[in-house]
């Protein structure tokens, strides 16, 4: 699949205001909101903006926090440093598009890698296992082999 970011024009028609200030404007949404916190179902998250494939539901775990929280990507991904709001953090952008995704510290599962990535829901879809083919993710069905 090719993944790409849409224009500025198509985005604020496409995606919620709530996604467009997360992914565009490095926005925060408001933790315990997310209808992705507590999924269960089996399948990857993809960004919103550009669709590429960036966390699987196998590695989401509750952390408590308010925000989906998963120990590791899917595919690559970009961290830069986040001194905002008096904090140094590291930042989580998608690769392709760009799109503020959220960020990760190192308060994880230590018998996962240790890492919490924590994400905006709002910058994510969520693509159901039994969707994956349909969508033209096959190539990530070997996720959920047992």
């Amino acid at each position: 699949m090719k993944f790409k970011k849409p224009d500025k024009a198509k985005l604020k028609e496409t995606l919620s205001p709530l996604a467009y200030h997360v992914t565009q404007e490095n926005g925060t949404e408001r933790p315990f909101t997310s209808e992705f916190e507590h999924n269960t179902k089996e399948g990857i998250y993809v960004d919103i903006v550009s669709g590429e494939p960036l966390f699987s539901s196998k590695d989401q775990f509750d952390s408590g926090c308010g925000w989906p929280s998963f120990t590791q990507p899917i595919s690559t991904i970009v961290r830069k440093n986040d001194n905002s709001h008096f904090m140094i953090r590291t930042e989580i952008r998608s690769l392709v598009a760009d799109s503020h995704l959220g960020h990760v510290f190192d308060d994880g599962p230590r018998d996962r890698g240790g890492l919490r990535y924590c994400i905006n829901g709002a910058a994510l879809r969520f693509v159901a296992k039994e969707d994956l083919k349909k969508e033209g993710y096959e190539d990530y069905l070997h996720l959920f082999e047992s």
